[in-house]
């Protein structure tokens, strides 16, 4: 269900909220969401690889990673306003016990609790793909923590190709300064069953998550097992994860963490709603 209906530019169009990109112009309903795409498909990534799954996106999102694979959320927020009875239709429409509730940072948006509740309500188990710089009361199942590590920052070197190159400098600063809350790191991984799951371009990255991995393990009052820890190689197309994929496997046996595919890429390479 494509339903990206509207287009709002972080700061550009009167009613946007400077704060995430997504725009409170449009009509919306009291318990609405901005969703980007609801969809049914297979959970691509993590422990739950391979599992039919309801895919709810919003748009919006307090980061900006410059390989970001759901552009139209971040960079260039697109979505239609959808009410928590339309939502929950479209879900309930689909032959699956899974929902997955993703971005953009779902976790921005106040009305995502009661989404989950109403999910909760109804049986499902939810995972909640988020970067782990908020943290919500709510039924979660899995969340599934994402810190963005330096490699993510945006420059006007590596930024999208058509981004705006002050948006990018500007983003840059703010995305450096946010992308890391080891507070609100450890509140999710004491509250909820989780994983950390990093993108990974090559072996300069690894050390940084391993001096993250134990700054968290100092704070959080909860076990981060070493099976807890994803490593996922950076890659939105297949030719990009052809190179990125065997070095990222390595390190993963090479530190003892796990490995997880992107099979929505392999499967789909970059097609919507996938």
């Amino acid at each position: 269900m494509p339903v990206s209906d509207s287009v709002d530019r972080d700061g550009e169009n009167e009613g946007t909220d400077a704060r995430d990109g997504t725009g409170t112009g449009a009509e919306r309903p009291d318990d609405g969401l901005p969703i980007n795409e609801l969809f049914y498909s297979l959970q691509g990534e993590g422990t739950l690889a391979g599992v039919p799954s309801v895919f709810v996106r919003t748009s919006g999102c307090n980061l900006r990673c410059w390989f970001c694979d759901s552009y139209h959320t971040s960079w260039e927020p697109t979505h239609a306003w959808l009410g928590l009875e339309e939502i929950l239709a479209e879900i309930e429409s689909h032959d699956a016990d899974h929902v997955v509730l993703t971005g953009g940072e779902p976790l921005i948006h106040e009305e995502s609790v009661a989404l989950l509740e109403a999910l909760d309500d109804r049986g499902y188990h939810t995972t909640v793909e988020t970067n782990g710089t908020i943290h919500r009361d709510a039924p979660i199942d899995l969340a599934s923590i994402s810190p963005k590590l330096e490699s993510s920052t945006p420059t006007p070197e590596r930024a999208p190709d058509d981004a705006d190159e002050a948006d990018a400098e500007r983003w840059a600063e703010r995305h450096e300064r946010d992308r890391i809350d080891l507070e609100t790191l450890a509140g999710l991984v004491e509250d909820y069953e989780f994983q950390l799951k990093f993108v990974v371009t090559d072996g300069d990255d690894m050390p940084e998550i391993l001096d993250l991995l134990a700054e968290l393990r100092d704070v959080a009052d909860a076990p981060i097992r070493d099976d807890d820890v994803l490593l996922m190689p950076e890659g939105a197309t297949r030719e990009r994860l052809a190179e990125t994929r065997t070095r990222v496997a390595d390190l993963a046996m090479e530190h003892g963490f796990r490995y997880t595919p992107r099979l929505h890429v392999d499967l789909w390479n970059d097609a919507p709603e996938t």
